[in-house]
């Protein structure tokens, strides 16, 4: 039986929605950006918005686990020695008044093995779910995700997790150009400041769709029953 999901338009365009081809992505859900001591939290930048998708997201990923999709997180961090963050990109975080590799209630931030990198509690992967650790914004950024998705047969991205206007659309804009067939859960991700959520999804959609369709969580939901 074939099935899609309703949205910027069917999706996906050839109906080929199956659990064997079919990913659900969770986009650096990590505890520097939506967790109680994390960078975000530390700066005074809020994580009420990033925190936002957490619950429709938890509902996603219970439902695409028992029918068996693959599963499979992104996660922002830097080696130890931060040899493999750009200057500039350090430079920028600090204006903040606390950057990346800087010591913070959860550990240094965004480095690899430190509290704060760490995918949040709620979300956290089962054994077996890859983590693609990723020295920058796009998922595919220096990382192995193409790779991993291609040796699956995973043709079929359904996108989620932080924040909208940055590491989530990133990823969204390298997937289609890499071919891949992409759903982006409008309520399973947010952003800093939800009008920079909203003005991204305007975006995505002013084109009719040339990155993937945009959804709802309910409404995939509905098309996995």
């Amino acid at each position: 039986m074939q099935k899609q999901v309703s949205g910027l338009y069917l999706w996906p365009f050839d109906a080929s929605l199956r659990a064997p081809n079919t990913a659900l992505i969770i986009v650096d859900m990590q505890v520097d950006y939506c967790g109680s001591g994390g960078w975000l939290d530390q700066i005074g930048s809020g994580i009420e918005n990033t925190r936002r998708p957490i619950n429709p997201l938890a509902r996603v990923l219970a439902a695409m686990r028992d029918a068996g999709f693959s599963i499979l997180y992104t996660r922002e961090g830097y080696r130890r020695d931060l040899s493999d963050l750009n200057q500039n990109r350090q430079w920028r975080s600090r204006r903040l008044g606390l950057g990346i590799g800087d010591e913070g209630k959860n550990g240094r931030i965004l480095v690899r093995d430190e509290p704060g990198w760490q995918i949040i509690p709620e979300l956290a992967p089962r054994p077996g779910e890859p983590v693609i650790d990723k020295p920058g914004i796009s998922g595919f950024h220096a990382s192995d995700f193409d790779q991993i998705l291609r040796r699956q047969a995973i043709r079929n991205l359904v996108i989620s997790g932080v924040t909208t206007d940055y590491s989530v659309q990133s990823t969204l804009r390298d997937a289609n150009d890499r071919g891949y067939e992409c759903l982006l859960l409008e309520d399973c991700c947010a952003a800093l400041d939800m009008a920079e959520h909203e003005a991204t999804l305007n975006v995505l959609r002013l084109v009719g769709g040339h990155y993937g369709s945009i959804t709802t969580s309910p409404a995939l939901l509905e098309a996995l029953h």
